[in-house]
């Protein structure tokens, strides 16, 4: 780092869920604050730590903490699920509660434990109307006229799930570029390529909007989820098998449940 971007000594945690990998950075009893700058070095893998999202925690009044999320681009990344369960999971054994609630820009959301080995988190109701997602004005989230006939599901962030015969063939890295900065997704999108593998059970790849292929994504899991019952494919309750493991997904009635394994890597200070 430069000189002038080096402040003193920065803690952090590195984390994954699945694979999805995030730095935390828990800013609750003040310090350096995150910057586009400071989430771009550290996003380098080879330069810097290297993450798919990065977390900062934060206090919060109503809440047990706020997170806000970084991508590897410097930009914000308005949901995370996967790093919501792990810093979920963090709260939990801090304080030692069965469930805590988290701040982001999606609201306050729920993280509970399961049998004391997984964490689920409440990722809210899934947002389906263009302006919410958000979608060019006029457009059918179910059928935008996009090649492979998508569906766009909102889970405070923006997703486009192309239902594939087989999500493995599928090329991301070409296919999720063209498609993460359509003109029809405003703030840019997640894409999600899914094939149905059995009953209820789906099998999902990713491209993640500033930061490209992933191993998991929860929010994409969980609009996934959404979009296969919106078109009948699944029950409201389905397994989604990942690149980096499986997830279980419940769209209830308060929101859409999303369970699955969190790992704390490794403690580390930045120079």
């Amino acid at each position: 780092m430069d000189t002038q971007e080096t402040l003193g000594p920065v803690g952090f945690l590195k984390m994954h869920g699945l694979g999805n990998d995030f730095v935390v950075i828990d800013r609750r009893a003040g310090g350096r604050r995150v910057t586009a700058a400071l989430a771009q070095r550290l996003g380098d893998r080879h330069r810097g730590v290297g993450f798919d999202q990065l977390a900062e925690i934060l206090p919060d009044d109503g809440a047990d903490a706020r997170l806000v999320f970084w991508n590897a681009d410097g930009s914000i990344a308005g949901a995370c699920g996967n790093a919501t369960r792990c810093v979920g999971r963090l709260l939990l054994d801090e304080t030692g509660k069965s469930a805590v609630t988290i701040r982001t820009d999606r609201g306050v959301l729920q993280a509970v434990d399961v049998d004391g080995t997984l964490t689920a988190v409440n990722m809210g109701p899934p947002l389906l109307e263009a302006a919410q997602i958000p979608l060019a004005p006029g457009t059918d989230p179910l059928h935008p006229p996009i090649p492979g006939d998508p569906v766009a599901v909102g889970m405070g962030n923006p997703h486009c799930v192309f239902f594939v015969p087989d999500a493995d063939s599928v090329d991301v890295a070409r296919e999720g570029a063209a498609i993460e900065h359509h003109p029809l997704f405003p703030q840019a999108t997640n894409v999600e390529f899914a094939s149905v593998s059995g009953p209820d059970r789906l099998r999902m790849r990713v491209w993640e909007r500033g930061t490209g292929i992933t191993l998991a994504c929860g929010s994409g899991t969980c609009a996934t989820a959404v979009a296969a019952h919106l078109r009948g494919l699944t029950g409201r309750r389905v397994t989604v098998d990942v690149d980096g493991g499986t997830l279980e997904i419940d769209w209830r009635d308060d929101g859409v449940w999303m369970t699955g394994p969190t790992a704390l890597v490794f403690r580390g200070e930045l120079a």
